[in-house]
């Protein structure tokens, strides 16, 4: 509880307001009945008025019979009923006001979390479950909350008041629930225990098929490319399928508890209804009591029936609340939280990198390294190409500068200063990065190349988007810079999306920037323009670049060779093309031989 109060503290007074308006509903559900049954016994006049209870006694003085006695009962149930309504919309009200406000606070420290976490962190948790805990596991909790703000005091209350005025009517005929309510609590007890980790199974099998049709949507135009639509309902079938058997498996077993509590609910007004009729035709007890007794003895158990849904529902908020708790409770491994505050200060001065005895390995227990054992220095100011076969390394050693991971063994230093001892804002913030994978958000192609600079001016912004010879075909759109890119940027080509990633780069002027493999959808004339361009517009930035085609890198100051995670040359062309055999093989395949050689 201490975890979830620091998301109730914010808003207590609609956690207190909320069950004591269902309080005034209560005490309205529990003097209503006996209202009806003094209409029946006295206001009737079925019962001796001499039996009756003082205040009614002096009621029916005061209205001087019994037809204005039974006007003014109706007008206190009216009152009541008015009151139960309010109390009732109130409770309703401030309970939704708490859940909704309760949910919204811990989706936002959810995201907040996520936003904190590494690379290492996301691969623990796939993206499917990630959504599934922010949206759907979430909501659960806030259904959970929102029936128990109306319902923790209104049944507890209902089963106290129905049984203490159930007993003060009619002690012996009471005895009829002591049967009826251990058998009521074995059912819950016993559905509950298996239903728990059903739905815990089944939330996992909702991750699964968020995964299945995020993975297909987003890659809907590979999916259509390869003609696979059948494959890919088939995989959203089975998933949809999986899901279908867990909800079937976890609601199976809730289907239960209505039709035995109604059973039991049944044979208890019932046994209530022969035993009471025993007694009024003994005249042992008045119509309007057996009346009243059974509204009593159906309002105890249906709290009960309420108490049991509450359980029900807290099942499957534990599971989802157990899933939240994973997210909020998952260990960050790359934090500021051990840097001094001097070192909090520090920023990318200059943008000088090193990497000493550097090992890292995706799998902890594995015993490959992804890279192994690199020592290099890339002096500040220079262009550096990095080249390598698919799998060497090349993008894993160029993640470690701005710690999207941890190096296993050795140091990374930027400027003489291990990265770990800069704030993750400063380090980034001085690390600019066009990766791989391109990624654009829908919005305006302004807003997304204000992600490199929120405050850049209009004409900065086409300064960068020349340089990356993006503007031409920017300004040949009808809305310019303006124009609205869908989700994903799929509405422009790869070419024009590379371009645009790279100008978002440029607006962040940062002292170190990486291109990892940024130019490989554009043609090669464009290509030597923009790092044409980069000479001017980059010249004091540290520039690595991470190339499959040796064009890309060639006029570079320095290239580092990767095979394999270690590297095996270090050079400029014409040194590496003279003495490193990887790098030969790499080039003779990309060129015709005679024409290189000659």
């Amino acid at each position: 509880m201490k975890r979830w109060f620091k998301y109730i503290k914010p808003y207590l007074p609609y956690f207190i307001l909320g069950p004591l308006c269902m309080i005034v509903e209560v005490i309205g559900e529990v003097l209503m009945p006996r209202f009806l049954s003094y209409i029946i016994d006295y206001g009737a006049g079925q019962k001796d008025i001499a039996e009756a209870p003082e205040i009614i006694k002096w009621l029916l003085d005061v209205f001087g019979g019994q037809s204005p006695f039974i006007i003014a009962i109706m007008v206190g149930m009216i009152i009541t009923a008015v009151l139960m309504m309010l109390g009732g919309v109130g409770g309703a009200y401030f309970g939704a006001k708490a859940a909704v406000n309760f949910a919204a606070d811990l989706r936002e420290d959810l995201f907040r979390q996520v936003q904190k976490f590494s690379f290492a962190n996301i691969d623990k948790f796939n993206t499917g479950s990630l959504v599934t805990r922010l949206t759907n596991d979430v909501t659960q909790m806030m259904n959970f909350i929102n029936m128990l703000l109306r319902m923790c005091l209104r049944s507890p209350g209902m089963l106290i008041g129905g049984v203490i005025m159930a007993v003060s009517m009619n002690a012996k005929l009471t005895l009829t629930l002591a049967v009826s309510i251990p058998l009521l609590l074995i059912t819950v007890a016993v559905i509950i225990s298996v239903g728990f980790p059903r739905f815990a199974k089944m939330q996992e099998k909702i991750d699964g098929l968020n995964s299945t049709v995020q993975e297909s949507i987003t890659n809907a135009r590979v999916v259509k490319s390869f003609v696979r639509e059948d494959f890919e309902v088939e995989k959203f079938h089975a998933a949809n399928k999986n899901l279908k058997m867990a909800g079937r498996a976890a609601i199976g077993v809730m289907i239960f508890i209505s039709p035995i509590m109604t059973f039991i609910m049944n044979a208890t007004t019932i046994s209530v209804l022969w035993f009471g009729g025993n007694m009024l035709v003994n005249s042992t007890m008045s119509t309007g009591d057996l009346t009243a007794f059974v509204t009593y003895v159906t309002q105890i158990l249906s709290s009960l029936m309420m108490i049991t849904m509450m359980f029900v529902g807290m099942s499957r908020a534990l599971a989802s609340g157990k899933r939240i708790a994973e997210v909020l409770d998952e260990k960050i491994d790359i934090t500021d939280a051990n840097i001094s505050e001097e070192d909090a200060q520090r920023t990318v001065q200059r943008g000088e990198i090193e990497f000493k005895n550097v090992s890292f390995r995706y799998y902890k227990n594995s015993e490959g390294k992804v890279i192994d054992d690199v020592s290099l220095k890339i002096e500040a100011g220079k262009t550096v190409g990095i080249i390598g076969s698919t799998g060497s390394g090349k993008t894993t050693l160029i993640s470690l500068i701005s710690r999207l991971y941890d190096a296993d063994e050795g140091e990374v230093l930027i400027d003489g200063a291990n990265v770990k001892d800069y704030s993750l804002y400063n380090l980034r913030e001085g690390v600019g990065v066009v990766l791989q994978k391109n990624v654009l958000f829908s919005g305006s192609i302004e807003d997304n190349l204000r992600w490199g600079n929120e405050n850049a001016s209009m004409e900065e912004i086409r300064t960068a988007a020349e340089s990356a010879q993006a503007d031409g075909f920017v300004m040949a759109f009808a809305d310019g810079y303006d124009t609205e890119l869908e989700q994903g940027g799929t509405n422009v080509s790869g070419g024009q999306k590379q371009r645009l990633c790279i100008a978002r780069a440029l607006l962040k002027k940062p002292k170190i920037i990486i291109f990892d493999d940024s130019t490989s959808a554009v043609d090669t004339a464009t290509e030597a323009k923009i790092r044409t361009a980069f000479r001017t517009t980059l010249k004091d930035s540290t520039k690595l670049i991470i190339a499959q085609r040796i064009s890309s890198i060639i006029d570079a100051d320095q290239i580092i060779v990767l095979d394999e995670g270690k590297v095996t040359g270090i050079g400029t062309h014409d040194e590496l093309i003279e003495n490193n055999a990887e790098y030969q093989e790499i080039y003779y395949s990309q060129m015709d031989k005679k024409e290189a050689m000659a």
